[in-house]
């Protein structure tokens, strides 16, 4: 008796996506912010976002089934954008207390001086309200750059003698009035001077303890 063998075909190797399509929800994202930032989130539909990003429909929803999930894309590319940025002016800063100093002043010019964020964040904040999976993104990136806040805070405290009693609500008051006063700036232009910047920036250090002296 003899037993035929038939040999399997080999499957062919997965091709691997070219990089230009393995960037397109990047992609995607950051034309989602520029344009809800620019008009509106009510303002802005999924063709003028491909248009914008230079696609067609069809393959816009390869990579997201709806509005919500882009307003999702659009809040996860903020975020990151702002820890990319935090962490680029901190990059070469050693000195604890000089960490926490550039950070205000870093956080300040993203919050209030950059119209696109400032709409942008303020817009996402009162659609949170309703939207209870894009409130915990929300919180969970609050909670993050609390966490960093505290950490930067702490380590200043360990290395000079800053007069801050309680770090934790120090914290929170700073970046509870850095959110006040980006929904302020909505309708008062005069807090995105530089003469207002540099006060604002001012205060907010000297409630985490840091007093500057002329030079």
């Amino acid at each position: 008796m003899y037993y035929v063998i038939m040999k399997r075909k080999s499957s062919p190797a997965p091709r691997k996506q070219p990089r230009s399509a393995t960037a397109m929800p990047d992609k995607l994202a950051a034309s989602a912010f520029a344009l809800f930032s620019a008009r509106g989130i009510d303002q802005v539909s999924l063709d003028d976002i491909a248009t914008h990003a230079g696609v067609t429909k069809g393959s816009f929803y390869w990579h997201y089934q709806s509005k919500d999930d882009l307003i999702k894309a659009a809040c996860a590319h903020y975020y990151r954008v702002y820890h990319r940025r935090i962490n680029s002016e901190l990059a070469h800063i050693t000195n604890p207390v000089e960490r926490l100093a550039r950070t205000i002043e870093t956080a300040v010019n993203i919050c209030l001086m950059d119209r696109a964020n400032r709409v942008f964040t303020t817009e996402v904040f009162t659609l949170a309200v309703h939207n209870p999976e894009l409130g915990r993104s929300w919180r969970q990136f609050s909670d993050s750059v609390r966490e960093f806040y505290l950490g930067l805070l702490k380590a200043a405290m360990a290395a000079e003698d800053l007069k801050t009693t309680d770090p934790e609500q120090a914290v929170d008051f700073v970046l509870s009035a850095m959110e006040g006063i980006k929904l302020r700036a909505q309708h008062e232009p005069h807090l995105c001077s530089k003469q207002s910047k540099r006060s604002i920036v001012t205060s907010l250090k000297r409630n985490l303890g840091i007093i500057e002296t002329e030079q």
